[in-house]
């Protein structure tokens, strides 16, 4: 049997080993354009909890588990990292209510794990980490038969997972072309073999100093500028209700009462649980009416006016950025947008947004980030735009721990969430704009430059370090020595590809990035317009996004 402080201590040492390999992890990428890679972005996903877990002092494994699991449902950081969330969150319900457990307990709660991260993915590839995790589960239910002692269930499920891994190449071409197995289920190998030493009673993984730049959070910023308020209800008080048979109350009604006694309310639920945070001068209140939806699981209660005077004394460059506070909900709608670069901050906030958080590419916000951004927006209903795939399953991540209404758009680009925005119509309902919304980012084709992170063989091309990359529609078509000269012909070939589908060519928007100069973007817009006649409207706008030096718009 393993005890709360074993699982505990295991998260933490998983933590430090996969932020010391998360680089070998990244390496095993093989698209070779600059992303939010998967090994950093699981690392910083996971070190979200391990922070979390340290101030445990002596905690059931179901406490441990409830932890690690709201820490890295917040943290979750790009589709890996949410995946990786997903699982100790299947992992955390499987051993509710358990102060230890044994082999066979863990086999059973990490199978509950990969049952929901395979309902969360709208289409599971297999040959990624879900097939690493799932194969995995399956042996330590079958070891846990015979053997159902930790040890022996926990080695095989890492066993498992190890050959699993090396697996994946079979099963997804494009991983045996590349020579590599897939970086997501590294990952997740790195993290449960580095679990089963402390449980086999072995030393704990240092931390490595080297790691904590890394997991310096994205920071969020907000159109309506500071969000420093005073503090109007003393206690930030928060708890978990187990929900007992037979009790029909509405948690809606609870979330009604929180907000008559106080405010920053959020009332979470699911079938077994109902967590709550709300800040109110009595706290008191806020647990009498919680107890009449179930037992307390977990109950805190800190006073605000302490903590606010004890921090007054950081140095300001010591303190991190400010998170956003809860605005109220006063206006029908608002939105969220996921941008790098001042001048795509810019260009959002004048196109409506309220707020916009920093992200894309190369740095992935966590599910957390986006939610203080929609928690800042002064909406009833909130439209998220995460414009780029990687951010999308964070950003749903988001929708059910809000206290507003969410929608998420599936915007994939820069000019997809643009084309979004503009469609808006805030005469229309939100079906229609929901609908509109997204016509109106399908139609757009999008293009892209960039540079190659790595060496790779991607779509039968051999593409070195350092290389020019011309992206359409998400897809590298070919590679270049000069930005000039990719850019016009990518902008060639996505006005071809149009005609060819029976698309029209109208208006095309080049956005430039911050190594561009206004000059170098003038003259590429001269250049395109030769190409695509007088009869096309080209726009330049200054992005100022890094690593990419231009995002092509063509409707």
């Amino acid at each position: 049997m393993i005890q709360g402080k074993t699982l505990r201590d295991a998260m933490i040492s998983a933590s430090n080993c996969l932020a010391k390999a998360k680089h070998s992890v990244d390496e095993l990428n093989i698209f070779p354009v600059p992303d939010g890679d998967t090994g950093t972005n699981m690392s910083m996903t996971l070190s979200a909890a391990a922070r979390e877990l340290s101030r445990l002092s002596d905690p059931t494994v179901t406490e441990t588990a409830d932890v690690a699991s709201a820490a890295l449902l917040r943290g979750a950081r790009g589709n890996s990292g949410v995946i990786l969330s997903l699982l100790f969150r299947g992992f955390s319900k499987g051993l509710k209510g358990k102060k230890e457990a044994d082999g066979a307990e863990l086999a059973a709660a990490f199978t509950l794990g990969v049952e929901a991260a395979y309902k969360a993915v709208m289409k599971p590839t297999e040959g990624t980490i879900l097939t690493v995790a799932r194969e995995a589960a399956a042996k330590g239910r079958e070891k846990a038969e015979s053997a159902p002692e930790v040890s022996p269930v926990w080695e095989a499920i890492c066993a498992e997972a190890e050959a699993s891994l090396q697996r994946t190449p079979e099963l997804l071409p494009v991983l045996k072309k590349a020579g590599v197995v897939d970086a997501g289920g590294q990952g997740l190998c790195i993290i449960l073999r580095a679990m089963q030493n402390i449980f086999e009673g072995g030393p704990m993984e240092e931390s490595a100093e080297a790691a904590s730049p890394a997991a310096a959070p994205a920071k969020s910023v907000s159109a309506a500028g500071s969000f420093e308020t005073e503090i109007t209800f003393t206690y930030c008080t928060e708890f978990i209700v187990g929900r007992e048979k037979g009790n029909t109350r509405d948690p809606l009604r609870l979330r009604a009462y929180l907000e008559s006694i106080g405010d920053c309310v959020v009332v979470v639920d699911d079938d077994e649980i109902i967590k709550v945070h709300v800040h109110t001068n009595d706290p008191g209140k806020a647990l009498s009416e919680g107890v009449k939806y179930g037992q307390f699981e977990t109950v805190k209660v800190e006073n605000m006016r302490i903590q606010h005077a004890n921090a007054a004394w950081v140095p300001e460059e010591a303190a991190g950025p400010a998170a956003p506070q809860r605005a109220e909900p006063e206006n029908e709608v608002g939105f969220v947008a996921v941008a790098a670069g001042e001048g795509l901050r810019t260009l959002f906030t004048d196109l409506g947004c309220e707020s916009v958080v920093s992200g894309g590419q190369t740095m992935n916000p966590s599910t957390d980030d986006i939610l203080n951004a929609i928690q800042a927006t002064p909406a009833k209903v909130v439209y998220v735009l995460p414009n780029n795939k990687n951010i999308i399953l964070a950003a749903e991540q988001a929708v059910p721990l809000a206290d507003r209404k969410v929608h998420v758009l599936q915007t994939r680009t820069i000019p997809q969430g643009i084309s979004a925005m503009l469609s808006f119509d805030p005469d229309a309902s939100e079906e229609e704009n929901l609908l509109n919304m997204m016509k109106a980012a399908d139609n757009v084709s999008t293009g892209s430059v960039t540079f190659a992170a790595r060496d790779s063989e991607f779509g039968g091309q051999s593409i070195k370090e350092g290389e020019i990359l011309a992206l359409e529609n998400g897809k590298v078509v070919f590679s270049d020595s000069d930005v000039h000269h990719a850019t016009v012909k990518l902008a060639k070939s996505i006005i071809n590809t149009r005609k060819i589908t029976g698309k029209e060519v109208n208006f095309i928007t080049l956005i430039y990035g911050e190594k561009i100069s206004e000059a170098e973007a003038a003259a590429v817009r001269d250049a395109v317009q030769a190409k695509a006649g007088d009869t096309v409207d080209i726009t330049i706008v200054n992005g100022g996004q890094p690593v990419y030096y231009y995002f092509l718009s063509v409707e």
